[in-house]
């Protein structure tokens, strides 16, 4: 599975073309791209979209799915702010290309405006995404990836107020034990490599980044785990 990822105003650069034709099974999105861009990266691929809002990004939440695949918000039908066939896996577990993935968008809080949490919010959202994947109608199943906008704590992320990760990142990988955690949100730092949360490696993909995910068999897949 060829999967790019992208991340932040960085990602931008892929608009002017001139490298080498984009190729990927699947585009996901870790926050703070044009969802213009997101759309045009679909349609070059032609692979599906899953993204997670990132701090500069318009308020997402609210939006609901229905069976017939109409999207409503408050009980009435809208049009989402993403591209049309994207799918917003924010505080949802969704599956794309036989992959699973769980997101959880947004930053620490700074100042007022969407997609920003406290850590004690952030923890709140994290325990829920667990439940969902326990529970849900993925239920039992693993997860192959967790989509986040920003790091987790202590893990690449920075010392200022907006950029510090968040500590409910390492439960999520710990109780999901997904393969990759994905986030963007602070450039890495010069020589900065990968991270590790267990057996969960964690990596930034500020800008962009062309992953090879194996697919795997569902037997050998670790479980989440339970009472976590």
């Amino acid at each position: 599975m060829r999967v790019l990822a992208v991340s932040d105003e960085a990602a931008d650069r892929l608009w002017t073309g001139g490298g080498p034709p984009l190729v990927a099974d699947l585009v996901v999105g870790c926050g703070d791209v044009d969802f213009d861009l997101l759309g045009w990266l679909g349609e070059a691929t032609g692979a599906p979209v899953v993204f997670v809002p990132g701090n500069h990004d318009p308020d997402v939440s609210g939006y609901r799915p229905t069976r017939s695949g109409l999207v409503v918000r408050a009980g009435f039908v809208t049009f989402p702010p993403w591209p049309a066939g994207a799918v917003n896996a924010d505080g949802r577990v969704v599956e794309s290309c036989g992959l699973r993935i769980a997101g959880l968008g947004g930053c620490l809080r700074y100042r007022d405006g969407p997609n920003q949490y406290t850590q004690a919010q952030q923890r709140r959202r994290g325990r829920r995404l667990v439940r969902r994947a326990r529970w849900g109608h993925l239920r039992r199943q693993p997860v192959d990836l967790v989509l986040a906008h920003a790091a987790p704590r202590g893990l690449g992320d920075g010392d200022d107020a907006p950029h510090v990760g968040f500590d409910a990142l390492h439960h999520l990988a710990r109780a999901l034990r997904p393969r990759l955690l994905l986030h963007g949100h602070v450039a890495p730092a010069p020589g900065g490599g990968d991270h590790w949360i267990g057996a969960t490696r964690v990596v930034n993909v500020f800008g962009s980044r062309i992953l090879q995910v194996p697919a795997a068999d569902p037997a050998t897949r670790p479980a989440p785990v339970e009472g976590r």
